[in-house]
């Protein structure tokens, strides 16, 4: 038997990476059953959104109706980790981090030389991470992030990206990070997410072997170098203060490509293309029987055009509240969407019945419709009907918006198990 690897999910949603790692297999819910990636436990979990309301903490509300009660915290992390810090409460041992974190700005306000060390901008999530890092150095670490994260912010590109390598750097880690659209790897919808695996105390590593071939996401997720772009190589400080003031000074382009590696500081960066010749999934492939589709998803008489428009191309004179008038245009997107390809990345604002340009439109049996909660679920790879405990049409939406698509983490989680076997 392989040894257990224990995981902390933080930023936990509806139980994403949960999900791809563990399993799932409740005899109550035979058809949600999800083979584990390996020999993985969660053993702490944290999920809050941050006003606080009640009202607002329905994902919560749906991992603990998954997962059990009292399967996850549902407090403001940093006051949790806080408490723990105190003594007040305690986290369970756990060899594995995980989390789907907020692209923020993680500027740091003061150098460690400073007796009181790093200090980053308050209420910014990754600093939580850093905190639990900083408490137990786990030896796996998992992250998720939109792939802007390796360019942002626009004054001075690649800087919150490079704070966190320094971080990492400065706790002990080796880094892998790969820019992974779900649909090149034949899943049914085209989402890309940065990935960002890091091992503590890792033996010395080959920068360019790791990177294409023994890395744990080259072999998860193969990639091959696009010789049309020279790759980067720089090194990264230890300290995020001086990362927070130098890096990325007067670049219009990020050093940091789609993916890399760092190990001691030093930056192995290429842009990449995917390597992939398995089977392929489609929108239509995930479409539920009409039948089964309730009536208010249906699209048509006045509100048709309400829907064509926002879908359609514009070229039009408006005008600010200030007065100044100018030319508004953009170009048509696909109206309905296509069956035959993957589906356009989800967003959180997928649910209710008002027309948009982002939401999915779909025509089956000869009419138009918007996708239905149950196969945003299949989009993300969670069961049919995981978020279907009495949440509404937009709140469910709102879920899988934020959520990741579970065959990856899975999938990066089969090449971890294996070599902890």
């Amino acid at each position: 038997m392989p040894k257990e690897i224990r995981i902390a999910e933080l930023f936990a949603g509806v139980g994403g990476f949960r999900l791809g790692l563990d399993g799932y297999d409740n005899p109550d819910y035979p058809t949600f059953h999800m083979d584990p990636a390996g020999n993985f436990r969660t053993v702490w979990a944290n999920q809050w959104e941050p006003d606080g309301r009640d009202s607002k903490q329905f994902a919560w509300r749906c991992y603990e109706q998954r997962f059990g009660k009292g399967s996850c915290v549902n407090e403001d992390i940093a006051v949790a980790l806080e408490e723990v810090r105190q003594g007040k409460r305690e986290i369970p041992e756990f060899d594995m981090l995980v989390g789907g974190f907020p692209c923020q700005d993680y500027s740091v306000a003061k150098p460690l030389v400073l007796a009181s060390g790093i200090e980053g901008k308050k209420g910014v999530l990754w600093w939580s991470i850093n905190t639990l890092l900083e408490m137990r150095h786990p030896k796996y670490v998992l992250l998720e992030n939109v792939d802007r994260l390796l360019k942002s912010p626009s004054s001075q590109r690649g800087r919150d990206f490079a704070i966190i390598l320094s971080c990492l750097y400065r706790l002990g880690y080796s880094v892998e990070w790969h820019v992974i659209n779900a649909a090149d790897y034949g899943m049914a919808q085209r989402r890309r997410r940065v990935y960002i695996y890091a091992e503590y105390d890792a033996p010395k590593w080959d920068l360019k072997d790791r990177l294409f071939s023994s890395g744990v996401e080259a072999r998860a997720f193969p990639i091959e170098a696009d010789e049309r772009f020279a790759p980067e190589t720089f090194s990264i400080s230890n300290d995020p203060y001086e990362s927070t003031n130098a890096f990325g000074i007067g670049m219009k382009v990020s050093q940091f490509k789609d993916a890399g590696v760092m190990q001691s500081g030093k930056v192995l960066t290429y842009r990449v293309k995917p390597v992939y010749n398995g089977s392929r999934k489609t929108l239509g492939d995930i479409l539920i029987p009409i039948e089964e589709v309730p009536e208010e998803f249906f699209i048509s008489g006045k509100n048709l055009k309400a829907w064509e428009y926002l879908k359609g191309g514009k070229k039009e004179e408006r005008t600010t509240s200030a007065g100044f008038t100018y030319t508004y245009s953009e170009g048509p997107v696909a109206f309905p969407d296509p069956l035959d390809k993957p589906s356009r990345t989800i967003l959180t604002g997928e649910g209710g019945r008002g027309a948009s340009r982002t939401k999915h439109v779909v025509k089956q049996d000869g009419r138009l419709r918007r996708l239905v909660p149950d196969e945003l679920d299949q989009l993300q790879h969670f069961p049919r009907g995981w978020t279907n405990d009495g949440m509404t049409d937009g709140h469910r939406a709102f879920c899988m918006g934020n959520a990741l698509v579970t065959e990856i983490p899975h999938r990066i989680g089969a090449i971890i198990a294996e070599d902890n076997d």
